[in-house]
């Protein structure tokens, strides 16, 4: 796994137990035991951090206000307190979790699988959004397509066909699975269209003054985006 994992609280017979729980699961683990020490080792890039509320000076609670502005990974409370206002506090300041003391190790280890994992799954979703070649970005999500952040406008079509070459860079495709893609199984036509569409595409590509052939032709194959 290897992902970092900073775990707050001053109970230092706590760390240990939580670090070496999460080494055996090959997480990388660092420890702070006061708020100052948590601030100060917020430059190690954590991906989770677990925090105590009942802590001497500043409380969780005070730390977790603190730093939210400056990481945006899970933070999940460590706490005493199962009364509901407390859990709402630590929520409404920034947390996105909190598991209530005494609790089971295999609790702990779930809590952080599935924070971790759900962050994994948000980070997939927006490189899946956005593609970047050379000076070309294309933003799937919006359908918008900028080159060194000048937008170029296309058509539905030429788009559609653009960003099922650029998700499959280096893929050849057809003219025929193309069009079934792109127009739909049971248009109406032929894929004789598809070339007129990658020739107008291609042209506005190549008039961004931009050396890079990104659409690349195959000969008596097909179609190509270029890596």
């Amino acid at each position: 796994m290897y992902e970092k994992i900073l775990v707050i609280d001053d109970e230092k017979d706590i760390v240990s137990l939580i670090k070496d729980a999460l080494e055996d699961e090959n997480y990388i683990v660092y420890e702070a035991f006061n708020g100052n020490q948590a601030i100060e080792k917020l430059k190690l890039n954590p991906e989770l951090i677990l925090l105590d509320v009942m802590m001497p000076g500043r409380d969780g609670f005070e730390v977790c206000n603190n730093i939210r502005d400056l990481v945006s990974c899970p933070i999940i409370f460590l706490t005493a307190k199962s009364e509901e206002d407390a859990m709402i506090k630590g929520l409404s300041v920034g947390g996105d979790d909190y598991i209530t003391k005494p609790f089971s190790i295999k609790q702990l280890k779930m809590r952080v699988v599935a924070h971790i994992r759900r962050e994994k799954r948000k980070s997939d979703i927006n490189y899946r959004n956005y593609l970047s070649f050379d000076g070309l970005s294309i933003d799937l999500k919006a359908r918008e397509i900028k080159f060194k952040g000048v937008p170029i406008s296309f058509t539905k079509r030429e788009f559609d066909i653009i960003e099922m070459l650029a998700l499959n860079a280096g893929q050849v495709f057809s003219k025929e699975q193309i069009y079934e893609k792109v127009w739909g199984y049971y248009a109406e036509g032929d894929s004789s269209t598809v070339a007129e569409h990658v020739k107008k595409a291609r042209a506005k590509l190549l008039g961004i003054n931009t050396n890079k052939e990104y659409i690349k032709t195959v000969w008596g194959v097909g179609y190509r985006w270029e890596k």
